[in-house]
């Protein structure tokens, strides 16, 4: 049975991932899946492939946040793509339709996603990601750290829910 007014949950990271990686990222898409969650990313390859084939698997709803005009260049596993032609612009429509984030490894890319979650007040769960509260002090958002998948989604979806309350 679907869940009414689902928490909704971004999962951000590399384009290219270690297999231990991609593993995690599939298991956080079942999880979130499982959880009732909509699981928002950016539609292309590594964390974000995974994380949908994950999602699928259990019948989940996975919305992929393309960077191009095509909307057939999504993975496989995009339930619902949304070309955008924004390039990495659209790492912003992520964040805001996100109310927690993963990150599952990444690069550039990703710490760009972060500081946006960071700067509107989102949380995001690092599971072996950027370590960027070790630079300093952070005015809105915050970073959490875990070490395993159930972990991670455990924490996103308790940070969704704090920001609904």
């Amino acid at each position: 049975m679907p869940v009414p007014n689902p928490p909704r949950i971004g999962v951000i990271g590399g384009n290219r991932l270690s297999p231990d990686d991609y593993g995690d990222a599939v298991e956080v898409g079942r999880l979130l899946a499982r959880a009732g969650a909509v699981v928002y990313c950016g539609g292309m390859a590594g964390a974000m492939e995974a994380v949908c084939k994950g999602v699928a698997q259990e019948g989940g709803t996975s919305v992929g946040i393309l960077p191009g005009d095509d909307p057939a260049a999504a993975n496989p596993h995009v339930k619902v793509p949304v070309a955008t032609g924004m390039g990495y612009a659209r790492n912003y429509i992520i964040v805001h339709s996100s109310e927690a984030l993963i990150a599952i490894g990444g690069s550039e890319g990703t710490l760009n996603e972060m500081a946006a979650a960071l700067n509107l007040g989102r949380t995001v769960v690092c599971l072996r990601s950027w370590e960027v509260d070790r630079l300093g002090r952070m005015e809105r958002g915050r970073i959490a750290h875990a070490m395993s998948p159930d972990e991670a989604v455990r924490a996103a979806l308790e940070a969704a829910a704090s920001r609904r309350a």
